[in-house]
């Protein structure tokens, strides 16, 4: 069996939590700032988890991470 590549764009995207949970940082924090509330950017901060229904199809990009 030949060795597998890991993605190299879902390898810069996401990190396996100790429990096995793959975790990704949320979208819309880049530009158009100005008219989002603080409150909102303040949530955008945190990490957030690839939803269960996707984690299999992620993990099989990352068979060594």
């Amino acid at each position: 069996m030949p060795k597998l590549k890991t993605n190299k764009a879902a390898a810069k995207r996401f990190k396996v939590t100790g429990t096995g949970k793959l975790k990704r940082s949320k979208a819309n924090k880049q530009h158009i700032l100005g008219k989002k509330s603080t409150k909102r950017k303040r949530g955008l901060r945190k990490a957030g988890y690839v939803d269960k229904t996707n984690e299999k199809p992620m993990k099989k990009l990352l068979p060594y991470i």
